[in-house]
């Protein structure tokens, strides 16, 4: 799928407005199925280097026998293939002005029974400047509410990167997250194999846990930084060009100002009054 000249403008206009847009069917149902396919193979195949169970994860847990992978593109062709699809380069030229430049790739399986993830804003982790992270989260099964789908709070790109503080790990497999100025802020996004929703590094997001017996919420997940940043956290290093190239940027460093929320006669704003006092040297 190519995305036209006015559905691209839509998208732009709606990610400038929310912070996240969903371009439906931008991969094939077949082509969401070989990928999940193909993952599963990987996963049954033994443990990886930037496996995550999750924190506070006991033998029980479902996410012990599918943790989630990470940096998949450093050796597997089909997610480095996927990583710089032009379909995404596309879209994220159309969002961002630019081509990006690419530095992470993640496969969730989120199965039956499993923990979701605390509500959360990715640039805390990838510190991407000047600029920002973009996500492009594709969905692998149908996700709703029951499987855990991902919730946003729309506008929240607008905030600065908050303060954190611990999460609910009985809940979450993460074990940080963010506050918010009311609890009603986030809203589902429902997908279908193939859709693939794009989000700016300032907007909270998360998912609850998958409720459902029998069925899976696998998502592949690429992680992208504006194509003007000069440095990203040293996790992410090599990024790399849509074409394949690496290329060498500086490292950005940690802690620094967070934003708090504080009463106004117009509601809560927040503020960069506080300090991170929380590192995580990834998602």
């Amino acid at each position: 799928m190519s995305v036209s000249y006015n559905v691209a403008e839509v998208h732009r206009a709606e990610f400038e407005r929310t912070g996240y847009t969903l371009v439906r069917g931008l991969f094939s149902p077949a082509e969401a199925e070989r990928l999940r396919d193909h993952y599963m193979d990987v996963r049954q195949h033994g443990p990886r280097a930037h496996d995550f169970a999750g924190h506070t994860s006991t033998d029980r847990d479902p996410l012990k026998r599918y943790p989630r992978m990470a940096q998949m593109h450093r050796w597997d062709d089909e997610s480095l293939r996927w990583m710089i699809d032009p379909r995404i380069d596309e879209v994220m030229t159309t969002l961002l002005g630019r081509s990006p430049y690419a530095v992470q790739t993640m496969i969730y399986f989120k199965p039956p029974g499993s923990r979701g993830q605390a509500l959360h804003q990715d640039n805390f982790y990838l510190k991407a400047d000047p600029g920002t992270c973009v996500a492009a989260w594709m969905a692998l099964d149908r996700v709703d509410e029951a499987n855990g789908c991902l919730e946003v709070v729309p506008g929240s790109h607008r905030w600065p990167i908050l303060c954190t503080e611990k999460a609910d790990t009985t809940v979450s497999f993460t074990d940080v997250t963010v506050p918010l100025p009311t609890a009603e802020a986030a809203v589902p996004v429902v997908m279908e194999p193939g859709d693939v929703l794009f989000f700016h590094g300032a907007l909270v997001h998360g998912s609850n846990p998958n409720t459902t017996t029998d069925r899976f919420r696998r998502a592949l997940i690429g992680h992208y930084i504006e194509g003007e940043a000069e440095r990203v956290a040293q996790y992410y290093h090599p990024a790399l060009r849509m074409d394949g190239t690496e290329l060498t940027l500086e490292v950005a460093e940690g802690g620094g100002a967070c934003g708090e929320w504080t009463d106004t006669p117009d509601g809560p704003v927040a503020l960069l009054t506080g300090t991170q006092t929380i590192d995580r040297k990834h998602e």
